[in-house]
């Protein structure tokens, strides 16, 4: 009888061991210390979304007007408008006296933000036949519209004006059902709440955090992704403590994944995943720097996130240069999360849909070299136009040209078992000599080219 009460207690003493080693203080260092879940690193791809009231006027900016990376963004219509203290804001203003008046308000737009052709099951099928494994949904924008029947935002939320409907609900529903991990995007901040603007603490505490935690338990995300943390420190956000509740006792604490979007100090320092935004993080260049945390590449299929009607065929990445970064960011032990702009009907246009088309017929064949992989010791062989990655034994080499002569891959630990092109039954020749592997890729022709855009060899039992 001693003896299994004994065993009664070092089993409860265990159980209460890892109990405890699972609660999260209220500060960086403990909230720091809890591992981003497994399958957000396995993922690779995801869809953000950026649609709400600034999908209506849809207009910034363009490259050719002078605008800069951040200028062009067509969601920032109401900031924008207001700031005239720049020659490329000044556009705003023109476009918008010249089109609506100068006595018609942001706040009007909302009559016209009606989602009449918005079908949440054709959009998370799209994501899905995409090849992406989780989708991030605006939630809340700078400009404070809540795209869910929100009780903290009266009269400024999708149930109380606009299209009278649930527009979170209904895509996260349709994503989830397609097997698709579903996360939202919160901005911290409103440009222009008073209660934001006068008072900040009682803003946190009465506004901001009820939201989250609103967000949080009536749809029970994969992803919270704030946005807007650069007016303060995450000391004024209370970040910590909200973090504290969403690791311990929110229905998500042991399957959320959160970026690093907390504070004016935190991007790259603290939170989950560590982000950049068109290769900028705090405007350092992180386009050739291979990061070991998680971390995630954010930009839009153009130049900007929110739909902009003005841009041009050009301003658009081609389905090469996507496929492209993606295969980039995965070499670099990152996931990238490429955003659409519905048009305020509600439809994602078709130049958009082709693109994410031409992405997931390029992964049907070729995802094994990108879904759950990790970096190698080297992520890109400049000469021969190759990144790389690894699975278990197996080196995956990415062409993003297709040699025309045999190429060599430096620094193989050991020979390869046999190399394979994926989805081609062509016979790859190689030789394996001081580390270094030569392969003499197949000639293909139009009608057995097994892919566009990009090629991997796959070398199993490398390592």
């Amino acid at each position: 009888m001693k003896k299994f009460i004994c065993i009664l207690f070092i089993a409860w003493i265990f159980t209460f061991h890892l109990t405890a080693q699972q609660w999260y203080a209220a500060d960086w260092a403990s909230i720091d210390s809890r591992p981003v879940p497994q399958w957000f690193t396995d993922a690779k791809f995801g869809i953000f979304v950026c649609w709400g009231i600034y999908s209506v006027p849809a207009w910034g900016p363009l490259p050719a007007d002078g605008a800069g990376v951040y200028d062009c963004y067509a969601e920032w219509y109401w900031w924008k408008l207001l700031d005239r203290q720049n020659r490329v804001n000044h556009l705003f203003a023109d476009f918008h006296n010249n089109n609506y008046g100068e006595n018609f308000q942001y706040r009007d737009f909302v009559k016209d933000f009606k989602c009449g052709m918005f079908n949440p099951d054709d959009w998370a099928k799209l994501f899905k036949e995409a090849g992406a494994r989780y989708v991030v949904f605006t939630t809340k924008y700078h400009d404070g519209f809540a795209m869910w029947p929100d009780n903290h935002s009266w009269n400024w939320n999708v149930m109380d004006a606009g299209p009278r409907r649930d527009l979170t609900g209904d895509l996260t529903a349709a994503v989830k059902k397609e097997g698709l991990h579903m996360g939202f995007y919160y901005s911290l901040y409103e440009w222009f709440n008073p209660l934001y603007r006068n008072n900040l603490e009682k803003y946190v505490d009465d506004h901001m955090i009820p939201q989250m935690k609103d967000l949080v338990n009536r749809y029970t995300p994969d992803i919270i992704w704030p946005d807007g943390e650069w007016d303060h420190p995450s000391g004024a956000w209370k970040s910590t403590e909200f973090l504290a509740w969403l690791y311990n006792e929110s229905p998500v604490k042991s399957t959320v994944v959160v970026n690093d979007r907390w504070g004016s100090e935190t991007r790259g320092k603290h939170g989950g995943v560590y982000t950049t935004e068109y290769d900028l993080v705090h405007s350092d260049n992180m386009k050739e720097i291979k990061i070991d945390h998680p971390w995630e590449e954010c930009r839009g299929i153009g130049n900007s996130f929110g739909y902009n009607r003005n841009e041009k065929l050009s301003d658009y990445s081609t389905s090469e240069q996507l496929v492209h970064l993606l295969v980039e960011k995965t070499a670099m032990g990152g996931n990238l999360l490429l955003n659409v702009g519905p048009t305020a009907d509600g439809r994602i246009p078709v130049i958009m849909q082709q693109r994410l088309t031409d992405m997931g017929n390029w992964l049907k064949i070729n995802g094994e070299a990108i879904y759950a992989t990790t970096s190698w010791d080297v992520a890109r062989q400049s000469d021969i136009n190759a990144f790389f990655t690894v699975k278990g034994n197996d080196l995956y080499v990415i062409f993003t040209k297709y040699p025309d002569k045999t190429v060599t891959v430096r620094n193989v630990g050991k020979k390869p078992t046999g190399i394979t092109l994926l989805g081609s039954n062509a016979t790859v020749n190689y030789s394996y000599r001081g580390k270094n592997v030569t392969i003499t890729p197949p000639a293909l022709s139009p009608a057995d080219n097994p892919c566009e855009y990009a090629w991997v060899f796959k070398l199993s039992g490398f390592n």
